[in-house]
């Protein structure tokens, strides 16, 4: 049986992708370049805010100084306005209460800034004591690197074999792969199923409830 259950945050727990989308706009706004529509950053995000500024830029635009100056602007915007359009997906917040109220270690693994990913998980879920809640931070290799993993993992004192991560993106899934857990991917989230098995996913969920049959099988 697993005994601990590591979520992505963006697209798994979160629908953040408004709050994301119009903070980088804004960003792109104080520069002079176009702006996007929501649904186009459902490809943007997955790989870190770096990423998401260079994938939002013009290609002739995607140079270092101007990723730099945007990131700011899209930190100053994103840190008071990154509650205004998300929320948690349907069945969420019971599905965390019944995995803890089972014994269920839960962790959250993001790569959303770490501060931002704190504050989310805090303000959205703040009954749920997560074991621990890691963002990107500096010097830290973003997913699908598995460090993010394994340092849950270890800090959570269970087996890889006891470990089930949830994502929704192939990110999540190399991610999960990478560090030899046990991966499901949500199809409610920002990316196709088909993104997810090109990366070899096989176990799919499309309601939270579907989780739990997972973790504890059809007679939980």
């Amino acid at each position: 049986m697993f005994k601990l259950v590591i979520f992505d945050l963006d697209g798994t727990l979160l629908d953040t992708i408004e709050d994301l989308a119009n903070s980088t706009n804004y960003a792109l706004q104080q520069h002079g370049f176009a702006v996007h529509s929501v649904d186009e950053y459902r490809f943007f995000v997955g790989n870190g805010v770096n990423k998401l500024i260079e994938r939002a830029l013009p290609p002739e635009h995607r140079n270092a100084d101007m990723i730099s100056m945007l990131k700011e602007d899209f930190r100053e915007h994103y840190f008071t306005h990154s509650e205004e359009c998300t929320k948690p997906y349907k069945g969420i917040d019971a599905l965390l209460r019944e995995l803890h109220g089972k014994g269920i270690k839960l962790a959250v693994a993001s790569n959303k800034m770490h501060a931002a990913t704190e504050r989310l998980v805090k303000y959205f879920f703040p009954e749920i004591p997560f074991e621990i809640i890691l963002g990107q931070r500096d010097r830290v290799p973003v997913k699908p690197h598995p460090e993010i993993v394994n340092e849950i993992v270890s800090t959570c004192n269970v087996s890889k074999a006891e470990t089930l991560y949830v994502g929704d993106s192939g990110v999540d899934a190399a991610t999960a792969y990478n560090a030899n857990v046990t991966f499901a991917g949500v199809l409610w989230g920002f990316r196709p199923q088909k993104e997810l098995e090109e990366v070899g996913a096989t176990l799919f969920v499309s309601e939270a409830v579907d989780i739990l049959e997972i973790v504890f099988g059809r007679n939980r």
